[in-house]
């Protein structure tokens, strides 16, 4: 039967459509799990979208298991799961996953998540801890993947004391706002190859901190404008050559780490390096996303990094459904599920 047999699903949002629109392309069925007011945007795309599951609301996820084990489905995670599903939910699937579920607790939880980028060996901005005397500027970040939601600045101890006060978030996490260019590297670990392959970079375009970035500073003031850091769109990019080499690197020092540190299988499929390139050209790693993050919908028809590695279109999303076809041929699709 091949790779027939399985549907490929996701869930409406976030790269469904780049996910669902890879897996048609390498042969797969394929099928969104969709709220009502997605409805009208996925049934515009019937050319590559076999089925459109619909249900009420996310908390439903569950009742829709029985039906996605009958189309021996697929799940394609990406970066609204938790937030609509929450973390148990996704951790109590029981439909196949792709990825390594044990890796969310280390991706969602910030300290968990600094000591493996430590354990890699790569650069990270310095981290203040409670009673901490604060003599930089700082970014203060919420857990979880919230697109940028949850994140404060501050200038000094005085700002900061000032702005907790009205902070709603119980678990954050203060570090130095490092000054430089933000780059996104995004990357696929095979566990068949065992080979990292950089697929894409991009740029996120933050409102309100970008938009902030076309008033001159002197008509700033006195606008009482809080900077906010909710991703609106991306920017696709091509970085330097030097530059790759040392965030090629880094990411296969990422993967090591995390096969010791997390159990089973480390870290698979896509990630994402979430950089800060200062003005002397060190890369800091402020965030890893363990999964498709929306900054590779830029390249659906694929990248120049791609294009160097496959002659056809390779975005991350048909990168995944590669992925589990190679498994399925080669008999190991164990090895890429969870």
């Amino acid at each position: 039967m091949g790779i027939i047999k399985y549907t490929i699903v996701t869930l409406g949002s976030h790269s469904a459509l780049q996910i669902l629109k890879g897996a048609k392309d390498e042969g797969f069925k394929t099928g969104v799990v969709a709220t009502p007011d997605r409805l009208t945007l996925y049934n515009s795309y019937n050319n590559f979208i076999d089925e459109i599951l619909e249900i009420d609301s996310w908390k439903n996820f569950p009742r829709l298991e029985k039906e996605l084990l009958k189309r021996n489905a697929i799940i394609i995670p990406h970066g609204s799961f938790v937030a609509y599903l929450g973390m148990e939910q996704n951790k109590n699937m029981k439909v196949a996953y792709f990825g390594n579920k044990k890796v969310l607790d280390w991706e969602e939880n910030r300290k968990m998540q600094r000591n493996w980028m430590e354990e890699a060996r790569v650069k990270v901005p310095h981290r203040f801890k409670r009673g901490d005397k604060i003599d930089r500027p700082v970014i203060v970040k919420s857990y979880g993947a919230s697109g940028g939601k949850g994140y404060f600045t501050a200038r000094n101890q005085k700002e900061f004391d000032e702005k907790l006060k009205g902070y709603n978030e119980e678990r954050f996490m203060v570090q130095e706002y490092v000054i430089g260019v933000p780059l996104y590297f995004h990357f696929f670990y095979s566990p068949l190859t065992k080979k990292v392959e950089l697929m894409s970079v991009d740029k996120r375009y933050e409102t309100n901190v970008d938009s902030l970035g076309r008033i001159p500073a002197k008509n700033q003031k006195g606008l009482n404008i809080e900077p906010s850091f909710e991703v609106v769109a991306n920017i696709p990019l091509a970085v330097r050559e030097s530059m790759m080499a040392e965030a090629v690197a880094m990411a296969e020092r990422v993967v090591k780490a995390s096969q010791k540190l997390i159990p089973s299988k480390g870290l698979f499929g896509p990630f994402c390096l979430e950089t800060i390139i200062t003005s002397s050209e060190e890369i800091y790693v402020i965030e890893i996303s363990a999964r498709i993050v929306a900054g590779t919908n830029c390249f659906i028809n694929g990248s120049p990094y791609t294009y160097l590695n496959y002659d056809e279109p390779m975005s991350t999303g048909r990168r995944i459904a590669r992925e589990i076809k190679n498994a399925i041929n080669a008999k190991k699709l164990k090895e890429v599920l969870d």
